[in-house]
């Protein structure tokens, strides 16, 4: 998949052609019906509106339609050149893909360590580095969130005060650690990404809270993963402190005695290695595949370079054009674990069920002019930059592979950047087209418009507008170095959007799977 070279094409026309080989144009702005489109010799038959595709020439039924030269469906009837192409006339087939792992490998070439970027990061004890400085409360069961919220609640910005350097106190509630297998994936997964929470380089201290009786008991999952009470990292149930007043009582004296503590970090300079992206699209458009992700992704490729990490996620949402990052694997072993992954959410997990890999995207997917999934998939694939794929992880593993690594993970945002948080990310970028509110504590989110019209109705919730490609006012690779400057800010202290709207205070969701009883 090449991409189109925007940086030496302004764009001003009414539509965008990705590819020499594509029989197919995006438009840029609405077209009106009987609009002459200059350079393709075609006529619009009907109004097309901005981020829709058009024929550019007659198509045959069953014939893949390309975009970016990749399929992304197939022409469900002849078509003539100058019609809307939708999912109303484009069919979901599945093909054939070549892997062809590894033929498109090449390794990075880094720059130099006496050149690389740095920012201001909190070092911890274990060498790893931050970029917020929390204090987390970890329920272990859903029967503990109350009371682990209301400690947090009683943490105001008024009670912080005489604490600047931390960023809070924050609550990690969330539905389940009982009710389900005493052993077996669902209970270790929840226990990996709770455990990748308490580890986390933006976590100063940690208050574990059970109820007593749950299965996902305090003992199991400090013994699975090594944690070792202390100073830092306290625990208790509430059938043992006396109920809900008391244990409320009991973490709100714990926390107060951990604050001192974790203020006494400081900022110092480090190199921009230490930075890990998860990167996430939600609310996409049309436009994702050409503005946002592409930018993203150049600024993946630049962080890299320079020794960071950036991983994608939301296995369904590279279905269809897997092959294009198992070309580019570092191994035989790195690609042929997506390729298991994909089989497994395709003949296990979501088999026979209406769900995106299936298929059919969401509304507000299709209302922005994606067809289905492999053309969401196009453009989602995109954010990970060019690179090569060095390492892919199962959800909510902890990520030690530096480089573009990939890390399996549904679809739905909060689940997918939860896993990417327990895994280590200390940032997330997030594109949208239609406009998604998201925030992620511990980590900042970033959030990147792929259109100007939207990031001016959403301005208090989007940092950056990729719009500004389309508008012909900045190239791909400028906006993918103000994206890779921005996030030094970030990860320097300077606060994103859905950090001053205190947006992420009920974005931790583990992902459940398995049978609950």
């Amino acid at each position: 998949m090449s991409l189109i070279d925007l940086s030496a094409k302004r764009l001003n026309g009414p539509v965008i052609r990705l590819h020499p080989n594509d029989n197919v144009v995006v438009a840029r702005i609405p077209v009106e019906a009987g609009t002459s489109i200059p350079g393709e010799n075609v006529v619009a038959r009907e109004a097309v509106q901005a981020g829709y595709k058009i024929a550019t020439r007659h198509l045959r039924k069953g014939e893949p339609i390309l975009k970016y030269n990749v399929t992304i469906g197939f022409a469900a009837d002849d078509m003539p050149a100058g019609t809307m192409l939708h999912g109303h006339n484009i069919t979901f087939t599945e093909f054939d893909r070549d892997y062809a792992f590894c033929q498109d490998y090449e390794p990075l070439e880094m720059v130099p360590e006496a050149e690389r970027a740095t920012f201001q990061g909190i070092v911890r004890a274990d060498g790893r580095v931050g970029t917020r400085n929390y204090i987390g409360i970890v329920s272990t069961v859903n029967c503990s969130a109350t009371v682990v919220q209301n400690i947090a609640d009683h943490f105001t910005a008024e009670r912080l005060a005489e604490f600047p350097n931390v960023d809070g106190v924050a609550a990690f509630t969330h539905q389940t650690g009982c009710g389900m297998e005493l052993s077996g994936e669902p209970m270790q997964l929840l226990r990996r990404t709770l455990a990748g929470y308490i580890r986390h380089p933006n976590i100063a201290a940690v208050l574990v809270i059970g109820l007593g009786c749950e299965r996902n008991q305090i003992a199991g999952l400090m013994q699975e993963h090594g944690l070792q009470a202390g100073p830092k990292l306290r625990h208790f149930t509430m059938q043992d402190t006396g109920g809900t007043r008391k244990s409320i009582e009991a973490g709100i004296a714990a926390v107060r005695e951990m604050l001192a503590e974790a203020n006494q970090v400081t900022r110092q300079t480090v190199p921009a290695s230490h930075i890990m992206v998860g990167l996430q699209c939600g609310g996409s458009d049309g436009f994702s595949s050409i503005t946002a992700n592409p930018a993203l992704g150049h600024a993946m490729d630049i962080l890299t370079r320079h020794g960071g990490t950036a991983i994608l996620s939301e296995t369904p949402e590279i279905y269809g054009v897997e092959h294009t990052l198992t070309r580019r694997a570092a191994s035989r072993a790195v690609g042929e674990k997506l390729i298991e992954r994909i089989r497994w959410w395709k003949d296990e997990y979501a088999a026979g069920r209406d769900t995106q890999i299936n298929g059919v995207v969401s509304p507000g997917n299709q209302a922005g002019g994606l067809a289905n999934i492999f053309e969401k998939s196009l453009g989602s694939s995109m954010k990970g930059g060019t690179g090569p794929l060095m390492e892919v992880y199962k959800y909510a593993e902890p990520v030690t592979t530096p480089g573009f690594v990939f890390m399996d993970s549904p679809g739905f945002d909060p689940v997918s950047a939860t896993g990417q948080v327990a895994g280590g990310a200390n940032v997330i970028c997030f594109t949208t087209g239609r406009g998604s509110m998201f925030g992620c504590k511990p980590a900042p989110s970033i959030k990147l418009a792929t259109n100007t019209p939207m990031f001016r109705r959403l301005e208090e919730d989007m940092d950056i507008n990729c719009g500004e490609i389309l508008d012909g006012t900045r190239s791909l690779q400028e906006m993918g170095q103000l994206i890779f400057e921005h996030i030094l800010r970030i990860a320097s202290g300077e606060k994103s959007k859905s950090e001053d709207l205190g947006v992420g205070k009920h974005e931790f969701v583990p992902w459940q799977i398995g049978i609950m009883g």
